[in-house]
């Protein structure tokens, strides 16, 4: 069966504007600090002195209208749906959970002023663009575009199984850049049991470590974590004085400073503008925890 390079008009209209683990008898804990680094939110269903949490759970996010070959969860509004009140987070501007069907995809649209990543779940992302890439990228890997004055390209699932993967909008910190793709391509052990630094920011990779550890660099104040925590395993992420994050729990159970996630379900972390914030990361004791982690600067 040959691939069907599907448009889906109301993805497309929405493009053309600016937007667009077995069980450890002791529980291991690993205690994480971001090197270098310095969450706009809405109401907050947890508040204390230091930070407020939001949990959102999958069933309060938007499911794209059906097709047969697509199903997104909207994390924040997109295409055919729009909330005035659920607009983005920060510079976060678009997360989209997409599970696109064997042998179809998204087909040749247009892009620009965005900082797009992608973080292949399950299955293979086949990506082609008008600078001339093409490559196909599975589960843990992270492709990148900076759609800049302007950049077509498609998303295919070209193989026979489903595919999944985040689709991730980043608002650069400038207008008008040159466009540029980048991709890598990480191994399971990179981001077992540990917070794994996939994303950060241009100015800050070129003063830190990370410029050898093949950390993704993109225009904005920005980073990004993944992890495969085995059953039991806990981790501290320490939220510096002045930044937000917004968690999603891709595959098992997490709990996070008390608060149970499910597969699926997203969280809005807020930090304090005067001191740090630890936030602990506990995957479930039985399923173990697959998460994704984006740190920005507190609006």
């Amino acid at each position: 069966m040959l691939p069907q390079f599907l448009q889906p008009t109301s993805f497309v209209r929405h493009l053309t504007g600016s937007l667009r683990v077995a069980a450890a008898a002791t529980p291991s804990k690993v205690q994480f600090t971001p090197r270098g680094i310095r969450p706009r939110f809405a109401s907050a269903s947890l508040y204390s002195s230091n930070m407020s949490l939001r949990h959102i759970p999958a069933k309060n996010l938007k499911v794209s209208t059906p097709t047969w070959w697509l199903e997104s969860r909207f994390h924040f509004s997109f295409a055919e749906y729009y909330n005035p009140a659920n607009t983005e987070f920060g510079v976060l501007r678009v997360l989209n959970d997409d599970l696109v069907k064997p042998h179809a995809g998204f087909g040749t649209h247009p892009h620009r002023d965005m900082e797009i990543c992608t973080y292949i779940v399950d299955g293979k992302l086949t990506h082609k663009d008008s600078m001339g890439t093409a490559e196909s990228l599975g589960r843990g890997s992270v492709q990148y575009m900076s759609a800049g004055t302007g950049v077509t390209h498609s998303e295919m699932n070209n193989d026979s199984e489903l595919l999944r993967f985040l689709q991730i909008w980043i608002k650069p910190n400038a207008r008008g850049l040159k466009p540029n793709y980048g991709s890598r391509v990480w191994k399971k052990e990179d981001r077992k049991n540990q917070l794994q630094h996939l994303v950060t920011d241009f100015k800050k990779l070129e003063c830190s470590e990370d410029q050898h550890t093949g950390v993704i660099p993109i225009h904005q104040d920005v980073n990004m974590y993944a992890s495969e925590a085995d059953p039991g395993v806990s981790q501290t992420f320490t939220l510096q004085k002045k930044r937000q994050a917004y968690l999603v729990c891709i595959e098992g159970s997490l709990l996070v400073n008390q608060t149970n996630m499910s597969t699926r379900d997203a969280m809005e972390i807020r930090g304090n503008k005067d001191s740090e914030y630890q936030v602990e990361l506990k995957a479930d004791d039985t399923t173990g925890a697959h998460f994704f982690f984006i740190e920005m600067a507190l609006n």
